[in-house]
C-alpha cells in the first residue's frame, strides 16, 4: 500500500498552488471546478511521491493553527544534498518565509528545515 495523495484546504488556491510550483518543482493539473458548490481544488505531482491535492471552497472555516496541535503537522519533501536543502531552505528565508527550525540534525539523525509557509502551515525540507 502506499500514500497516494494527501488534501490540504486553503484560501488562496493560486497563491498555494504557486507556491509548491516555484520552491519546490510541482507539476499541476488544469484544476477542477464544481459549479453547484464552487469548490475547486488542483493536483500537485512530485516525482514518483504522493500528490498533493489544494482545494479551496468559499464556505470554509479558518481557524487559527498553533504549531503544537493534534492533527497533520507537516508536509515533508525529501530533496537529493545538503547543499541542495540550505539554499532552499536560504531562498525561502531570503523570499520572506519564517525558518522555524534548521537547517539542522535531528536526535534521530534527520537533517531538516522547517518552514512557515501556505497560510501559517509547516513544510519540512529533510534529507
Amino acid at each position: 500500500m502506499v500514500i497516494e495523495h494527501i488534501a490540504m484546504y486553503v484560501n488562496d488556491l493560486e497563491a498555494a498552488r504557486a507556491f509548491f510550483i516555484k520552491y519546490l518543482g510541482a507539476k499541476s493539473n488544469a484544476g477542477y471546478h464544481n459549479p453547484n458548490t464552487d469548490f475547486r481544488s488542483y493536483f500537485l505531482a512530485f516525482g514518483d511521491g504522493a500528490r498533493l491535492e489544494l482545494m479551496h471552497r468559499p464556505d470554509m472555516e479558518d481557524p487559527e493553527k498553533h504549531l503544537n496541535r493534534t492533527g497533520y503537522a507537516h508536509i515533508a519533501f525529501r530533496l537529493d544534498s545538503r547543499e541542495e536543502l540550505e539554499k532552499l531552505t536560504q531562498r525561502l528565508s531570503d523570499d520572506g518565509y519564517s525558518i522555524i527550525s534548521g537547517p539542522r540534525t535531528t536526535g534521530d539523525g534527520y537533517y531538516e528545515s522547517c518552514i512557515l509557509a501556505v497560510e501559517g502551515n509547516v513544510i519540512e525540507l529533510t534529507l
